[in-house]
C-alpha cells in the first residue's frame, strides 16, 4: 500500500481504534475514515504538563519536526499534520508498520553482552542488565540512522529512545515521538551517540546547510507558526555550530545524555 501524503491525513474522519499504551500523553491508534490508512493521534488535551516545555505545545513540536524532516528530504518523520479529532486538535501521524528483526539479528538499537562490538554496530555505553550481568548499548552504523542522529542534533531532541527508531523494510529508519524537541537550551538526550566526535559526511553537511538557508526564507515563517522565535533562532544556531565544527558532538555533562528509560 502506498504511503499517504500529508494532505490526505486532513480530510477523513478519525475513527479511534484504541489507546496506545504505555505512553506519557494520551495517544490513540486511529483509522482514516473507511480507508486502509491508520494513524497515531495525540490530542493536545491529553498532554501531560512538563516543567521545561510550555503546556499545550507538544503537538506543534511534533508537526515542526516533520516540517524540518520534510525540508531536509531525509524522510525521517512519517507524514504528520495538525488537525481536529475526537478529543480536539492534535497531531496526526501516519502509522508505520516496522519490520521485526528475525531471530538472531539485532535491532537497530539493542543491548548485547559486554564484549566485542557486533560487526556493523557502534558502542554507546556499558551497563548492568536485569540480573546485574554486564551488558552494553549498541546501535547500527548505517546512513539512515546517522541522518536521524544529525536531525536530533538540529531539533534538540530530548528523548531519542531505542523504541522511537522504527526499522522499515529495505533498511530505512523512521523516527517518531518528537514532542519534546526544539528547546532553546541544549538538552540533547539520545541513544545514538556511537558517532560522537566523528566527521559529518558531505551529504549531512549539505542537509544542514540547506536547512540553514531555508531559515532565511519561507521555512522560518512555517516554523514560527509552531514554535517561538527564540526556538527557531536556536535551530539556526545549532545548524551554524554543526557547519563550523563539521562533526558530531560529544556528551558534555551537566545534562543527562541518555534518555531514561533508554527503550
Amino acid at each position: 500500500m502506498p504511503a499517504a501524503e500529508p494532505c490526505e491525513l486532513l480530510e477523513p474522519q478519525l475513527v479511534v481504534l484504541g489507546r496506545i499504551m504505555p505512553a506519557s500523553n494520551h495517544t490513540f491508534l486511529t483509522q482514516l475514515g473507511d480507508s486502509a490508512f491508520q494513524c497515531v493521534y495525540k490530542p493536545s488535551s491529553g498532554e501531560r504538563p512538563l516543567w521545561d516545555f510550555t503546556d499545550g505545545t507538544l503537538a506543534d513540536r511534533e508537526y515542526a519536526a516533520w516540517v524540518v524532516s520534510d525540508h531536509l528530504g531525509w524522510d525521517i518523520v512519517p507524514p504528520t499534520v495538525l488537525r481536529d479529532g475526537p478529543a480536539g486538535r492534535g497531531m496526526v501521524q501516519l502509522w508505520m508498520e516496522s519490520e521485526e528483526s528475525p531471530p538472531g539479528r539485532l535491532d537497530a538499537v539493542d543491548v548485547v553482552p559486554q564484549g566485542p562490538v557486533p560487526p556493523g554496530f557502534l558502542h554507546v555505553l556499558d551497563a548492568s542488565g536485569a540480573d546485574d550481568e554486564p551488558v552494553m548499548l549498541v546501535h547500527e552504523d548505517s546512513a539512515p540512522l546517522r541522518r536521524m542522529a544529525v536531525f536530533d542534533i538540529i531539533t534538540n531532541n530530548t528523548d531519542r529512545k531505542g523504541g522511537h527508531v522504527l526499522a522499515m523494510p529495505g533498511g530505512h529508519r523512521h523516527g517518531v515521538d518528537h514532542g519534546v524537541c526544539f528547546h532553546t537550551e541544549d538538552k540533547l538526550r539520545t541513544v545514538l551517540w556511537g558517532w560522537a566526535g566523528q566527521a559529518l559526511t558531505t551529504q549531512e553537511l549539505d542537509g544542514v546547510e540547506s536547512l540553514l538557508s531555508g531559515l532565511d526564507a519561507g521555512l522560518r515563517e512555517r516554523l514560527e507558526d509552531l514554535l517561538t522565535v527564540r526556538e527557531v533562532d536556536a535551530v539556526a544556531r545549532r545548524c551554524e555550530r554543526l557547519l563550523a565544527v563539521r562533526s558530531f558532538p560529544v556528551p558534555r555533562g551537566g545534562w543527562p545524555a541518555i534518555p531514561w528509560p533508554p527503550f
